[in-house]
């Protein structure tokens, strides 16, 4: 197993820092670098694992800098906006029209109302006026009906 050059080191480390999985490091070190590493190898660079332990304390401060940064910074991902979604799946709905996949198209709009609708969303909208407009709730009637008693 040889050193691997400081670049590709803080490659690796925030590539874990963002929750890649091994497999996916290890591709991306290929592709970029022309190197192949192992999945061993890549794991001694991850604080948070037993095999990352012995990280230089430089390593471990880019991993948790580059962590804190990835999860507090959602707006950075395209697919976290909603506008990028629906512009997104308007290109696909398109495409699927073209193709005269109409099941498709139909699915994708459904998807896009939904979005727009926010049905993919934990909000719960709460009515706190009356029907009238006002804030007052109504008075509850209750009326009593007279009953005759049974003679037997």
């Amino acid at each position: 197993m040889a050193a691997l050059k400081p670049e590709v080191k803080a490659f690796i480390i925030q590539s874990l820092a963002c929750f890649d999985s091994l497999a996916i490091v290890a591709e991306a070190v290929q592709k970029q670098f022309g190197i192949k590493v192992t999945p061993q190898q890549i794991e001694s660079h991850d604080p948070t694992k037993a095999s990352g332990k012995g990280l230089a304390k430089k390593w471990v401060a880019l991993f948790n800098s580059t962590r804190a940064r990835f999860q507090t910074e959602i707006s950075d991902i395209p697919i976290a906006n909603k506008s990028y979604r629906l512009r997104t799946l308007d290109r696909m709905m398109t495409k699927a029209e073209k193709m005269q996949n109409l099941a498709l198209a139909a699915s994708l709009m459904e998807q896009a109302a939904k979005e727009v609708g926010e049905a993919y969303t934990n909000r719960q909208k709460f009515e706190h006026t009356s029907p009238d407009g006002s804030m007052a709730s109504k008075p509850t009637v209750i009326q009593l009906l007279p009953v005759e008693p049974k003679h037997e």
